[in-house]
């Protein structure tokens, strides 16, 4: 094994710096650090990506929060709520008809605001 050693670095002798033990050494524990160990590099990259997809899930429902509290304030109104039970749900009064006007092609409203 050292002869076989030997020739390589007679070959190349950029390979001598690998006869070093501690060379060796660390380039185990690094190759440990950055592929096998459980805080690996790789292993942070997905743990990143997925803090990344929490914050922008985050970021999302906070604005969503806040779109929210300004509809609640808006329906504390009463000119407010009768608005929107008249255009959501189709509500009228004892004395009115409605009546409900369908375009082709064109799709319904259920669930838009």
């Amino acid at each position: 094994m050292k002869k076989a050693f030997e020739t390589l670095v007679a070959q190349y002798p950029f390979l001598k710096i690998f006869g070093n033990r501690y060379v060796l050494v660390l380039l185990f524990f690094t190759a440990w650090m950055l592929f096998l160990d459980n805080y690996s590099y790789l292993e942070h990259r997905v743990l990143n990506k997925e803090i990344e997809e929490l914050e922008d899930n985050k970021k999302y429902y906070q604005d969503e929060i806040k779109k929210d509290n300004q509809n609640i304030k808006k329906l504390k109104n009463p000119g407010q709520v009768e608005k929107y039970a008249r255009e959501k749900y189709y509500m009228k009064r004892d004395n009115e008809d409605i009546y409900i006007i369908e375009f082709e092609g064109e799709a319904p409203n259920e669930g838009a605001e």
